[in-house]
């Protein structure tokens, strides 16, 4: 990278704001396009902080026992799920950063955007 830039602290009040919109928001600044030099192969997005994770909104009226998070253990037989109402009452940080890890390009800079995103319950 041969020009210097400086990475802004982006602060989100989560508090009434439906998820999907929250992480779409938040991905973009993470990404860093909302800057006019943003370039696809380098990571110039800024740190984003979001706080009161717990008071975020979902759409739809059954989407708290609807939406099912997934996962593999890795052996045969090894699928394991959870609903979003039983993460979100254990830790509604884990459901907003699966969202926004979610909407982030696949991608050797997604760890290191990811690394940047902070979060308070």
């Amino acid at each position: 990278m041969d020009k210097q830039f400086t990475r802004e602290t982006y602060k989100v009040n989560a508090a009434g704001q439906p998820l999907g919109r929250l992480a779409t928001d938040i991905a973009t600044h993470l990404i860093g396009k909302h800057r006019a030099d943003y370039v696809p192969n380098q990571d110039i997005g800024d740190v984003v902080e979001v706080e009161n994770v717990g008071k975020m909104t979902f759409s739809g009226r059954n989407k708290m026992e609807q939406k099912i998070y997934y996962r593999h253990t890795g052996w045969p037989g090894g699928i394991k799920a959870r609903s979003l109402k039983d993460l979100f009452e254990q830790s509604p940080a884990m459901v907003l950063e699966a969202a926004v890890s979610r909407m982030l390009p696949k991608n050797k800079l997604r760890k290191e955007r990811l690394s940047r995103l902070k979060i308070t319950v």
